[in-house]
């Protein structure tokens, strides 16, 4: 028996099965634009009543970067982010200021002329989809609720959820280790937990394509982490096919530590590493909206369908 006949009998979707089976249908491209961008997205986010971390400041030309300092001067902590980046590329996490530049949340201090460097890589499109001119995002540090600080790595975890026509049909805990920088990305080195969608409590991870128990650098369980306010997460996630007008997506939300769940940002081409996280495939779980579909009327309907078909 084959290893791809394998992967079919267990219900994995392939890259190309996405993109021509399930992407391509339902995202139109006139679409793309407000999720490949972070300020249009979180600017959508807002009019919907929808959280996001607080704007701080765009940088858009090169020479409003000699000002970046006096824009950050009353601000310990910030981020900084691509508006068109991608897989967490550019992304820089500032967790307090002293004489020598600006403290990472991994402790190593950048120079102030080596953050104005970054700034005036992600204006150029260093970190961009497809290498465009881009605008550099200072917003809020999220914080990271207590839950999670024993399986976080200097940084904060976040959700992914993947939304089919408005139902969340897979979830995922990403989470940050002393590879990934803080970050929470799984091809930078981050950890994938996979999530119960009726309970919302986590079942095992998985790293570098391993299945592990523990977290690499803190030794704690990855299992048995029951996510807070799961049923209002899902609600929040399955808006966004309305919010965005796009079918397939993957919504990534964070809870912070004072003002609970925010949205980070949205994606048009989520990965496929999430079903191995949760140890399932995606495509039986697509085909039983598709099947159900016509008798989901409204986002209550789509979040408890989801609750109990997908446990």
């Amino acid at each position: 028996m084959g290893f791809n006949f394998r992967l079919k009998q267990q219900g994995i979707l392939g890259i190309n099965a996405r993109n021509l089976d399930y992407i391509f249908p339902v995202n139109r491209r006139k679409f793309y634009p407000l999720v490949d961008n972070k300020l249009l997205t979180k600017e959508l986010a807002t009019r919907a009543g929808v959280a996001s971390p607080a704007l701080y400041g765009v940088i858009e030309w090169q020479e409003q970067i000699r000002h970046f300092e006096e824009m950050v001067e009353q601000r310990e902590e910030f981020v900084i982010k691509p508006a068109q980046g991608s897989g967490g590329g550019g992304i820089l996490v500032i967790g307090g200021k002293n004489e020598k530049g600006y403290v990472k949340s991994s402790g190593a201090v950048l120079s102030r002329s080596a953050v104005r460097y970054h700034l005036s890589n992600v204006l150029n499109g260093l970190f961009s989809l497809g290498g465009v001119a881009d605008k550099a995002i200072i917003e809020y540090r999220v914080h990271i609720a207590p839950l999670f600080r024993e399986i976080a790595y200097q940084g904060v975890p976040d959700i992914r959820l993947i939304i089919y026509r408005g139902v969340p049909v897979m979830a995922m805990l990403r989470v940050p280790t002393k590879e990934s920088d803080g970050k929470a990305n799984l091809h930078a080195g981050g950890i994938g937990v996979g999530i119960s969608m009726k309970t919302g409590v986590t079942i095992g991870g998985i790293w570098r394509g391993k299945f592990i128990d523990t977290h690499n650098d803190t030794g704690a369980r990855l299992d048995g982490i029951a996510i807070p306010g799961w049923k209002k997460m899902l609600e929040i996630g399955a808006r966004f096919e309305e919010i965005i007008g796009l079918g397939y997506i993957g919504v990534d939300l964070v809870i912070d530590d004072e003002l609970g769940p925010m949205l980070l940002e949205v994606n048009a081409r989520p990965g496929l590493a999430i079903q191995v996280a949760n140890r399932a495939g995606l495509k039986p779980r697509l085909e039983k909206v598709e099947a159900h579909l016509p008798g989901l009327k409204d986002i209550d309907a789509k979040v408890a369908f989801s609750m109990e078909c997908f446990a």
